[in-house]
């Protein structure tokens, strides 16, 4: 089991700086993560029609497997801003590698906040002048700079070998990734190649990230990007992906607890399923129930919302007769029929911060888990005008 280290701390070589560049009118706007050496890279990014202009660009840059920094700004998306959002991530790349005396190509941009505004780039370009005197060893610093309705910066890391792996991310609504907005930046000190590293990141996030869901709304600039720099020598690739893997997870169920409004993290298991598409499917078919969200945001043991959610996967194998349900721990559903058992004692367990859900189809060899939030006015607040905020 991968333990975490108490206080998130970067790799060898990897530092980071924040600060306010008058996107947002006090908080920080603007991060750099940078690595003192090039770095091999690979990144992930949104299936969604309609990409941002940094990730129109991140696709063209991150073909050369190399990295030595990335800038992302807050506020301002830049996403649907058409030919002039594309020259202003390439702007923005530059005004990096001229500050880090580096090559726009070897830059990563990303972009997080309002859809359909043009990015100030003049903005940016001025604030990011002296960021280089700024960096420093705490990866918390630069998740202030990347955040929008998150409620805390999220940055955790982890020991393999010698190597360190630390993730940043930030993320709390417009989240259902498909590789929310979901901005995830890993970094290690391991020596592993940018072939290797992209093969290692897609397996990783096939088990985490693309099993999160807040509200369902894949967003236009998701981006999931490793760094490796090679500083602390060579790994066993095993030990690496497994303790990979395993940060994804824990940064997925932060990001999920810290979805907007959310009271609860959620877990929906599903075992026994026909194959891993269907185990899939059906772990975020319930994840993403809004009747579901709401039963557990209101500690309500109404188990036939289970069965609902998961009746509805039409293309799936499910045999009412073989189905059971956990919430919690104590089984609700047995062959497809409610189970005699305590309310009390189940809307209890619906109270804990983090709420498991387990559904057993005894069909196949399968599982999956998904994991998100319940949902709450909190969450339409949140929403209702978050463009005119």
């Amino acid at each position: 089991m991968t333990a975490f280290h108490p206080t998130a701390r970067f790799p060898r070589g990897f530092r980071c700086a924040s600060r306010n560049v008058g996107l947002k009118p006090e908080a920080k706007d603007l991060t750099l993560f940078v690595s003192e050496v090039d770095a091999a890279a690979a990144a992930v990014f949104t299936r969604n029609h309609f990409p941002g202009a940094p990730i129109i660009l991140g696709r063209e840059t991150i073909r050369g497997g190399v990295l030595r920094a990335i800038i992302a700004n807050s506020k301002v998306s830049n996403v649907a801003t058409g030919a002039p959002g594309v020259a202003n991530a390439r702007r923005m790349a530059a005004a990096a590698a001229a500050e880090l005396h580096t090559t726009p190509d070897h830059v990563l941009v990303s972009s997080t906040g309002v859809i359909g505004v043009q990015l100030p780039i003049e903005k940016i370009e001025a604030g990011v002048r002296g960021m280089s005197r700024d960096l420093q060893d705490d990866p918390l610093v630069g998740a202030e700079g990347i955040m929008t309705t998150d409620t805390h910066p999220k940055a955790i890391s982890c020991t393999v070998g010698e190597a360190t792996i630390t993730c940043v991310a930030k993320g709390s609504g417009m989240i259902e990734p498909n590789m929310a907005t979901m901005l995830a930046y890993i970094f290690t000190d391991a020596a592993i190649p940018a072939r290797t590293l992209d093969t290692m990141l897609r397996t990783a996030i096939g088990r985490s990230f693309n099993m999160l869901s807040v509200d369902t709304d894949t967003s236009t600039s998701d981006t999931c990007a490793i760094l490796a720099n090679g500083l602390a020598g060579p790994v066993d690739e095993g030990a690496f992906l497994q303790a990979l893997t395993a940060g994804c997870i824990r940064m997925t169920e932060i990001l999920g607890r810290d979805g907007e409004g959310a009271e609860h993290l959620l877990r929906v298991q599903v075992r026994g399923a026909r194959d891993d598409r269907e185990a899939r499917v059906i772990a975020k078919a319930v994840l993403n129930s809004p009747l579901v969200k709401t039963m557990v945001h209101g500690a309500d043991p109404n188990v036939g919302r289970l069965l609902m959610a998961v009746g509805k996967c039409f293309d799936c194998t499910i045999h009412p007769a073989t189905t059971e349900a956990w919430i919690n721990g104590y089984q609700v559903v047995r062959g497809g029929e409610r189970l005699p058992f305590d309310d009390a004692t189940v809307r209890q367990a619906l109270t804990a911060e983090v709420v498991d859900l387990e559904i057993a189809l005894g069909v196949g060899p399968a599982d999956a888990i998904a994991y998100g939030c319940d949902l709450t006015k909190g969450y339409i607040e949140e929403n209702a005008s978050y463009y005119s905020s």
